[in-house]
């Protein structure tokens, strides 16, 4: 059996609590939008494969709880990324860019605290889709590029394909998840 994916990522979305962490998630993963809010408790995450230039991405975007009662929880699952002894890759995303009028933070804010931490910015709407697959993309592309030299000489020295059994344990572990898995409802 064909590979799936050629890497696999694991991206976290952190931001505070009624930011649209899950509706950027479910309008990257599932291009759905939907208006009532049901607050992550803990941590939740989907899975989505991208092409980058010829090379099959598979994303887990891991979505945590932004109120502060599961902050313990959710720093479980960050701790990793914080200590990483090479680049971690961070993009700022400002969302629901669709409502102007409710805005709370400047564009030009935004940017200067990118700029500041030297990431990538991108104003979002998960209402619209506006700029979402664009982020996503973006901070995907940037952690290729960071682990280039490790992933090709992964390729190097792996096979092709992977083994009927090492497939049917991913989709034995997906399908467990997806089964005690709620639908997405932002």
């Amino acid at each position: 059996m064909a590979k799936q994916y050629d890497v696999l990522f694991r991206l976290l979305l952190l931001g505070d609590s009624g930011v649209g962490k899950t509706c950027l998630l479910c309008r990257f993963t599932d291009d759905e939008f939907h208006p009532s809010h049901i607050s992550t408790i803990g941590i939740d995450f989907k899975m989505k494969t991208i092409d980058i230039n010829g090379i099959k991405v598979r994303i887990q975007l891991w979505d945590t709880a932004g109120q502060e009662r599961y902050q313990t929880i959710t720093k479980q699952y960050y701790r990793r990324a914080q200590f990483a002894p090479k680049g971690v890759e961070k993009v700022l995303i400002g969302n629901k860019m669709d409502k102007e009028a409710e805005r709370q933070i400047a564009k030009s804010q935004g940017q200067q605290l990118a700029q500041e931490y030297r990431m990538a910015f991108f104003e979002a709407s998960a209402y619209t889709s506006q700029n979402v697959k664009e982020a996503f993309t973006k901070l995907t592309e940037l952690v290729l590029k960071t682990h280039r030299v490790e992933i090709d000489s992964y390729a190097l020295s792996s096979s092709d394909e992977l083994s009927t059994s090492d497939n049917e344990q991913e989709v034995v572990k997906e399908s467990e998840w997806t089964e005690n898995r709620h639908p997405c409802w932002c």
